[in-house]
């Protein structure tokens, strides 16, 4: 037996050791326990260093006085626990219209940037005359963008500055977003489409009473990429918003948390504000408590709704 032979029979066992070997695919054969402890340990890894961030904001947003001067700032778990932050939050005018600014803008927009996006892909999902031009053109603009200066002059031209329509409009439609929703609308049988144009149906007909209830997977998939684009958007209030009270929430978070922009009472429109530290923290989470709580609804759309769309695409 050669040097290679041999070398390379001793890999095969200890590979065999470890993953377990078989004659049969890997998907058929149950891992083996040293596989199933490293994959354990590496989920592991990453839950505590998700977890325990996420449980530090939390808990530092409860935390009283007393128990972040003690913590230098940070707190894990309150042992005095405290709603004075988020209290002072809601009580502001400052906060309290980001954050009414920011549902407007989520809500306002992801309707209409679904209603702009289903239109134009149950449009060019059917055999018209340009489609493919049209199709090709939009998926150019994933690859380039007007730039920073031109989309300024425009939004300024039309007369958009200092409104919330600033913020709604630039994202009204998405490239990607499109192309999954059309992809999935391909893939509804031509054959039930042509059935209901041979029964008298108009597209508006088609598009409302069969395909829209055939695709509520897809659409609330794109719903939710949407509203957390629209959500988490801070950038375009930054280039289009220069009047305080038009700011959404993630500007403010922007500007006073990453920053670090003293939060005090005068800022936040209150005669008393608690620790900056726990107004910060409570600032972060309520920016992400909406999409933390609608997220797990719509996650079992995830594979049925982008992923069919993108394999029939």
């Amino acid at each position: 037996m050669s040097p290679r032979t041999s070398a390379t029979s001793v890999h095969e066992r200890l590979w065999g050791w470890a993953f377990g070997r078989s004659e049969r695919a890997a998907w058929m054969e149950r891992p083996s326990l040293p596989l199933t402890g490293m994959k354990i340990l590496v989920i592991g890894l990453v839950s505590i260093s998700i977890i325990v961030p996420m449980l530090i904001v939390v808990s530092t947003s409860f935390a009283s006085e007393e128990q972040l001067r003690e913590a230098g700032g940070y707190v894990l778990f309150p042992t005095d626990p405290t709603l004075e932050a988020y209290r002072t939050i809601f009580a502001s005018p400052l906060v309290f219209r980001a954050l009414g600014v920011s549902v407007f803008v989520t809500v306002v927009g992801t309707v209409l940037a679904l209603a702009v996006t289903i239109c134009m892909a149950y449009a060019l999902s059917r055999p018209v005359i340009g489609g493919r031009f049209m199709l090709m053109a939009i998926i150019v603009t994933m690859f380039f963008s007007p730039g920073l200066i031109p989309m300024y002059l425009m939004i300024k031209q039309l007369h958009l500055l200092n409104t919330v329509w600033s913020l709604i409009l630039p994202g009204l439609f998405a490239a990607f977003n499109f192309i999954v929703m059309r992809s999935f609308f391909m893939g509804i049988p031509r054959e039930l489409l042509e059935s209901a144009r041979i029964d008298g149906a108009g597209d508006i007909s088609i598009l409302v009473r069969i395909v829209l209830p055939l695709s509520k997977a897809v659409i609330a998939v794109i719903g939710l990429f949407y509203a957390v684009g629209f959500w988490n958007s801070f950038f375009t209030a930054m280039l289009y918003i220069s009047d305080q009270t038009l700011w959404p929430i993630q500007l403010i978070l922007r500007s006073y948390v990453i920053q670090g922009t003293s939060l005090t009472a005068d800022s936040l429109g209150v005669s008393q504000a608690p620790p900056p530290q726990s107004i910060k923290m409570a600032v972060v989470v309520v920016a992400l408590a909406p999409i933390v709580l609608v997220y797990p609804f719509l996650q079992k759309y995830f594979s049925k709704g982008v992923i069919t769309g993108a394999i029939k695409g």
